[in-house]
């Protein structure tokens, strides 16, 4: 016990309250202002008054003002008063927040608002500025996601915990558990949906340090699983089934329509939406030519409109009424329509996101595109991305060994033993072509 108060003693020696005069600057009459530094742990604020100190009657080694003049009695009596005040505010934040600092004193003492000291009123500030970002530089989904984010940690608080917030000093890794566990057992999460809303959580703890209301992250250490990233393409079946079938719906049949449109140009549903005749392009030898900036990455996306998409363009030429080549709907009530294809079709789950997919691997890498071509295409800063878009199939492969064979056919190779080499492969020597005898065969410029 004795050395707990002992410890407690010396933490509450760190605060400190000097006051001072610069005599350096002196006012019109002669007088100096009347300055505070405030000193918690080694950091200090400085605080100023617009109390006037004659420099005559101010004893330094007293901080405070000698005499009964009516100047000392005056600057005595406010530095009574703001000791008393500044003390008061240290001991309040103290108590809510567990740790104090002198900026944080400082700004109780001008009455700067204090940040929010619970996390569901952090998150409902963050909320409330993310949405004036919106259409500036930051998008509307984005902004829906944090909301829904809100809603399931909120969720989780009444029901986990019978309360509507948590103060934020009380986070610790069994909160970040046991919420974890809820989003996967109560809500049926996978690993990669249950990550995003982790790391909103996260960042709420992290916002919170930045502020001063935390003074070290209770999360900094934990980090979420993060799948490794498959491509999701469709399966080449379900592709055919679903470009074939005949359907009556109108909508479904528009969703249909978008979905086969983004398969054979890779665009993604916020690029679809903007897709306007400005970006329509015609070519020299009359090829048509997508060409817009990506709206995630701000990247150009040169694509040919192979015949298919043609052929949608000019399905829905009469719908439209201004400039964009499609009326896409909400991304929400497509993802909702979407699934309306399956049973209609007979295929398998699929989303809206698969169709880019679909672009990377069925349309481009496994008819011969280059990967590098493909990234460009896609909008991708780098191929590492594309990779995950663009998987290589069995069939790819299979196709791939049967030309290596076709050209290894005809040349006799052999195994051969020496002392250096076990086994090697033996290509013949092959003779040396004239210039300007043999034809070039199989060289495409």
């Amino acid at each position: 016990m004795e050395t707990m108060n002992n410890k407690q003693e010396k933490r509450r020696s760190t605060f400190a309250v000097l006051f001072y005069i610069n005599r350096t600057k002196t006012r019109q009459d002669g007088t100096c202002q009347l300055l505070c530094r405030i000193s918690i742990d080694a950091e200090s604020e400085q605080v100023g008054t617009k109390i006037s100190v004659d420099p005559d009657i101010w004893e330094p080694q007293e901080g405070k003002a000698a005499g009964k003049s009516r100047n000392a009695l005056e600057v005595n009596k406010a530095i009574e008063k703001l000791t008393e005040k500044i003390t008061g505010h240290y001991k309040q934040i103290q108590e809510s927040l567990g740790f104090v600092t002198a900026e944080l004193v400082k700004n109780a003492l001008k009455g700067i608002a204090q940040k929010p000291l619970t996390l569901m009123k952090l998150f409902d500030e963050h909320n409330r500025e993310f949405k004036k970002r919106v259409g500036v530089d930051r998008v509307k989904e984005t902004y829906e996601y944090y909301l829904r984010s809100y809603s399931l940690l909120s969720e989780f608080l009444m029901k986990e915990y019978k309360t509507e917030d948590v103060m934020l000093k009380s986070l610790n890794m069994s909160f970040m558990d046991a919420y974890d566990l809820w989003l996967r057992t109560d809500k049926g999460m996978a690993q990669s949906t249950l990550s995003g809303h982790i790391i909103i959580l996260k960042k709420m703890t992290s916002r919170a340090v930045s502020q001063g209301t935390l003074k070290r992250d209770p999360f900094m250490a934990f980090h979420p699983e993060q799948p490794s990233k498959v491509s999701r393409h469709s399966k080449l079946e379900d592709l055919e089934r679903l470009m074939q079938c005949r359907i009556e719906n109108r909508t479904l049949c528009r969703i249909r329509d978008w979905f086969v449109f983004s398969t054979f140009t890779g665009l993604a549903y916020a690029d679809l939406k903007r897709l306007s005749t400005e970006h329509l392009r015609q070519a020299g030898d009359g090829s048509w030519w997508i060409h817009i900036k990506r709206k995630k990455t701000q990247t150009d996306c040169p694509i040919r409109l192979l015949e298919i998409p043609l052929q949608i363009i000019e399905k829905y030429r009469p719908e439209r009424t201004g400039d964009r080549i499609f009326n896409i709907y909400s991304r929400t009530y497509v993802c909702k329509m979407i699934h309306g294809l399956e049973e209609a079709c007979g295929i398998g789950r699929i989303t809206f996101h698969q169709s880019r997919h679909n672009f990377g691997t069925h349309v481009t890498l496994s008819q011969g595109v280059p990967i590098e071509t493909v990234s460009r295409m896609m909008g991708h800063k780098s191929i590492t991305t594309t990779q995950i878009y663009a998987q290589v199939t069995d069939t790819k492969v299979d196709e791939d060994m049967k030309r290596l064979k076709a050209r290894t056919v005809s040349d006799k190779v052999s195994l051969y033993e020496d002392e250096t080499l076990r086994a090697g492969i033996r290509y013949p020597v092959e003779k040396k072509a004239s210039i300007n005898t043999q034809p070039l065969n199989n060289v495409s410029v």
